[in-house]
């Protein structure tokens, strides 16, 4: 809602879903049906499986390089098609991954406490 700017309102009536069942879904009182999901998925063009995810019928996957750069490719080609080319894409992307490698080395080297 927040990256189109609609209000809960707008949301409801482009989804055909009445506005009291978003608004159980924002406070945390209910959680969307699987065919809710889909509705969602459809609605902001992202993988299914990732509304499914984030609301609790499927277990979170493992993050590895292949479950998101095909997200940030989407994303990319769709918001900066006329200013990003492939070679800068995958440039981005290498870097994205060294940053989250270093991260993870960081947390490892961390003493437990």
């Amino acid at each position: 809602m927040r990256r189109r700017r609609v209000l809960p309102s707008q949301l409801a009536t482009e989804l055909g879903i009445s506005h009291a069942t978003i608004s159980r879904w924002l406070s945390g009182r209910d959680t969307p049906s699987v065919k809710s999901c889909r509705k969602l998925a459809d609605y902001d063009e992202i993988p299914v499986e990732r509304v499914l995810t984030i609301a609790g019928h499927l277990p979170k996957a493992s993050e590895d390089k292949s479950d998101r750069l095909p997200v940030f490719r989407e994303y990319a080609r769709q918001k900066y098609s006329a200013e990003l080319d492939e070679d800068l894409i995958t440039m981005i992307d290498d870097l994205i991954e060294r940053r989250r490698q270093r991260k993870l080395d960081t947390n490892r080297a961390e003493p437990e406490s």
